[in-house]
């Protein structure tokens, strides 16, 4: 929800701040979220409570309107730079990235020139005190690492423990049929020898 405000903020800043509905809305939406949600009302207003209580969120000052609307106070709570919210939103929107992945997908609220500004604020985030962001693993087969962002806690890379244990299931499942497979192989080899062996009997009794 957080991520939300801030894309918002960045990207259609003239229907910034949000209403509850077009907060939801938001978080809702199907593009440029992984994962996907479906949350109403209550959760949203609930998570709303939850972040004003952080310095993080909180209904916004206008008196223009005669509907609640709420921003986000990333600025007031940690004074980024415009590069280092564009990230950071990502991050909340998509979760972990790669820095290629990040700079592609962040050009509709930041432009970097190239993967070294993006490398660099990274950096910034995780120098930070607290870290707001921590480099993850690399996964298996993969060449980049992924960013990810520490606002929620600690990061638990459970699915990549899960898809590594399903690759190792995998690969004993693979050894195992291949062995089935040699073992009836060597089975049909010897019967087709045996009847070899029988039709070159049968045809010495007429010679």
């Amino acid at each position: 929800m957080l991520g939300a405000l801030v894309e918002k903020e960045l990207t259609t800043p003239e229907y910034y701040p949000l209403s509850l509905n077009a907060l939801v809305n938001a978080c809702n939406q199907k593009s440029n979220r992984d994962p996907v949600m479906s949350l109403d009302d209550s959760a949203v207003q609930q998570a709303l409570r939850e972040l004003e209580k952080r310095g993080l969120a909180g209904p916004a000052d206008n008196m223009e309107s005669r509907v609640k609307k709420y921003e986000h106070r990333l600025q007031e709570a940690f004074n980024f730079t415009r590069h280092e919210t564009a990230l950071l939103c990502e991050l909340l929107l998509r979760g972990p990235q790669t820095p290629g992945e990040l700079r592609s997908r962040a050009d509709r609220m930041h432009r970097f020139d190239d993967l070294g500004m993006v490398q660099s604020t990274l950096q910034k985030l995780m120098r930070r005190e607290p870290p707001l962001a921590v480099m993850l693993n690399r996964q298996p087969g993969t060449k980049e690492a992924r960013y990810a962002h520490l606002l929620s806690g600690e990061v638990v890379e459970v699915a990549s423990e899960a898809r590594a244990e399903a690759t190792a299931d995998f690969s004993s499942a693979g050894v195992d049929r291949v062995a089935q497979l040699e073992t009836r192989v060597a089975a049909l080899e010897e019967e087709i020898a045996e009847l070899q062996r029988q039709l070159a009997s049968f045809r010495k009794q007429f010679e």
